[in-house]
């Protein structure tokens, strides 16, 4: 037998924790200080940062402040103590839901303390070992790990491939009705590394061909996609076919926790029988008093020019960068990934040259986050940045562009020892 921690000692790490040595607190774990905005500071600097999921700005925004510390002042961050079923239901709770029952015309909303293990425990109080889940290949880990969970079968379909789709479906629904079971089909509005949108419109149009149910989690699509901020669901014009919308605080409300919408009935299973909620704290109330300032925010004619605001930074920052030459993927949403033909060293020189010398702060993603031989820089635009910020971005860019093709930043990792403050 071999004790676990000396096994532990012994691992590479993981895929990540490998390199923590030389990434940890810089490239991994960075420490961003000061207002939480668009410039920041990092590392003794200032810096303008795109690697926070502060979409609409609110983060900071003076209600929003004033209606945290009012909550906070009156409730305090214990209030409610216990887990909903128990002793943590209040009424700004149950108000809430209310509301984001109705701005997602949905009947019924239940709300997460945290957003991940929602999604995770609403799959695995949903399918039984006879129903079968299809899902999208570049589903988010949360949605994964929820799939995990599931003791009956499952099949992935080639990202956004609707011919895939139909396929699997067709497979899956076939197994399922021999086993007396039924079909979910799990997606995202929004993938939140590519900023591509999810093909809701076409897989929903499957719904007159199959019998299944379809699950989104559209943590970046809700607050910012549609015409009312309602979600990529309303941008496609499919509300009403999605069965399941899962909406998260962490981005456009920027906050923590997130919610689920559906028929009554089914929201009343899954409070009934969603483990990481019955088991866990309630969400304090300062933060539920909070969302609904930010819920009444997105829904105002201020939402509608917030979000105006982000989509033309947006659309900015991505066609500047398309006229650049990078290559931009199918971006339609605000995340913006700059994929880079490099290597780890170069890219790992060009984020540092960025952060150090041009003062810009993004973040560089590799694998295990995203499929292996992919590497991006991560930029997250919000309606707090301004179209300065922006050309500022784009200038820089087209340096390390030039200097990139000169092979200037073919050199060797650098020692993080001597970067770190």
């Amino acid at each position: 037998m071999k004790d676990i921690f000396e096994r532990v000692k012994e691992s590479s790490g993981g895929p990540i924790g490998q390199y923590r040595e030389k990434i940890d607190g810089y490239f991994a774990f960075p420490k961003l200080e000061g207002e939480l905005g668009p410039h920041m500071r990092f590392n003794g600097k200032d810096v303008l940062c795109w690697s926070i999921n502060n979409y609409l700005g609110l983060a900071n925004h003076p209600e929003v402040r004033k209606a945290d510390a009012e909550g906070a002042a009156r409730w305090g961050m214990a209030y409610p103590m216990g887990s909903r079923m128990m002793t943590g239901q209040t009424a700004l709770h149950e108000q809430l839901e209310r509301e984001l029952a109705e701005f997602e015309h949905k009947e019924a909303a239940f709300e997460f303390n945290f957003g991940y293990q929602g999604i995770m425990s609403t799959i695995d109080s949903l399918v039984t070992r006879r129903d079968v889940i299809v899902y999208d290949a570049e589903a988010h880990a949360c949605l994964r790990d929820g799939i995990r969970l599931h003791i009956g079968k499952s099949f992935k379909f080639r990202h956004n491939d609707i011919e895939d789709c139909d396929k699997i479906l067709a497979s899956a629904c076939e197994l399922a009705d021999k086993q007396g079971g039924g079909v979910l089909l799990i997606t995202e509005g929004v993938f939140g590394m590519t900023g591509a949108l999810g093909i809701l419109d076409q897989i929903a149009a499957l719904k007159k061909k199959y019998q299944f149910r379809i699950l989104i989690d559209d943590a970046h699509g809700f607050g910012c996609m549609g015409p009312h901020g309602r979600g990529t669901s309303e941008h496609f014009g499919v509300m009403d076919d999605i069965d399941i919308y899962i909406g998260a605080y962490a981005k456009s409300m920027a906050t923590i926790g997130g919610f689920v919408a559906s028929e009554k009935a089914i929201v009343n299973f899954l409070r009934y029988n969603m483990r990481s909620q019955m088991y866990a704290k309630s969400l304090p109330m300062p933060i539920v008093v909070g969302c609904l300032k930010r819920l009444e925010i997105i829904r105002s004619e201020e939402g509608d020019r917030l979000r105006a605001h982000l989509w033309e930074i947006t659309r900015s920052l991505q066609k500047g960068f398309r006229e650049l030459g990078y290559d931009i993927g199918p971006a339609e949403a605000c995340v913006t990934p700059v994929f880079l033909p490099c290597e780890i060293n170069e890219a790992a020189n060009i984020a540092v040259d960025l952060r150090e010398n041009y003062n810009i702060f993004c973040s560089i993603v590799t694998y295990p986050v995203i499929p292996a031989g992919m590497l991006i820089f991560r930029i997250i635009p919000t309606a707090a940045h301004s179209m300065e910020d922006v050309n500022r971005t784009l200038e820089a860019f087209r340096d390390i562009k030039s200097r990139l093709a000169k092979g200037e930043y073919n050199l060797p990792i650098p020692d993080m020892a001597l970067i770190k403050m």
